[in-house]
């Protein structure tokens, strides 16, 4: 049996803004249905990857390859309508929109009648189905986000600093969903600063220094990995 080719792969990626390069040749491979965690310190270039994985940062060298197709060169949307999903950490959401019609906004291919799959991802966007996403708080407003992403048919998921800021319980329920999206055949990568979030959701994790991945292991190695983590991230 020849092995499965990774949804993901990204090779000797260097990307940045303006002058100022922040991903110093990153490489990584991520199987389908998995769960990584992307980790490290403030400024190392966690959400610069995702940005660049998006389209959403300036690529200068290396190449990204989703789903067996060279897309280092493609537009933002083409990577969306391909199957990328981005939630970034400023929780976009329409205001003046209620939440069902945040939901169905700009997907008028997609029944309504799958909404009921969002509902049950987050039964608090159920019950405030008809308040205006500005009348959500912070945490609603993110699990918003994620739901909308969802409902795009994303095959991969990159979440940016999810849980920042946000009540223990909000936390807790958006843990809840990450749970069931490897079930449901999503991949997903987490940047996360918080740690305590990231370790009991992440099959496999990615410590990045200076722009580059400078560890990488799997759930089964996070306590003999643990000294290690301590120092370079302080946990």
């Amino acid at each position: 049996m020849s092995p499965v080719p990774p949804l993901l792969t990204v090779d000797g990626l260097v990307a940045g803004y303006g002058p100022v390069t922040v991903l110093d040749r990153l490489s990584f491979k991520l199987p389908a249905a998995s769960r990584t965690a992307m980790i490290g310190r403030n400024g190392v270039g966690k959400s610069t990857a995702l940005k660049a994985l998006m389209g959403l940062a300036q690529v200068r060298g290396g190449r990204i390859e989703f789903d067996g197709e060279d897309v280092t060169r493609r537009s933002p949307q083409a990577r969306a309508q391909g199957g990328l999903g981005y939630v970034p950490q400023t929780r976009d959401v329409f205001p003046s929109l209620t939440v069902e019609e945040n939901l169905v906004a700009g997907l008028k291919r997609r029944p309504r009648t799958d909404l009921e799959q969002a509902w049950q991802w987050f039964p608090r966007l159920a019950e405030r189905r008809h308040h205006g996403g500005g009348q959500l708080s912070g945490g609603e407003q993110q699990m918003l986000s994620v739901a909308r992403i969802l409902r795009t048919g994303a095959k991969l998921l990159l979440l940016d600093e999810i849980s920042e800021g946000l009540a223990p319980v909000i936390v807790q329920a958006l843990g809840r969903a990450i749970r069931t999206l490897r079930e449901r055949g999503f991949t997903v990568v987490m940047v996360e600063q918080n740690f305590r979030f990231a370790a009991p959701l992440a099959d496999r994790f990615y410590v990045m220094e200076h722009g580059r991945i400078v560890e990488r292991f799997d759930a089964a190695q996070l306590d003999e990995k643990m000294p290690v983590l301590h120092e370079l991230l302080g946990v």
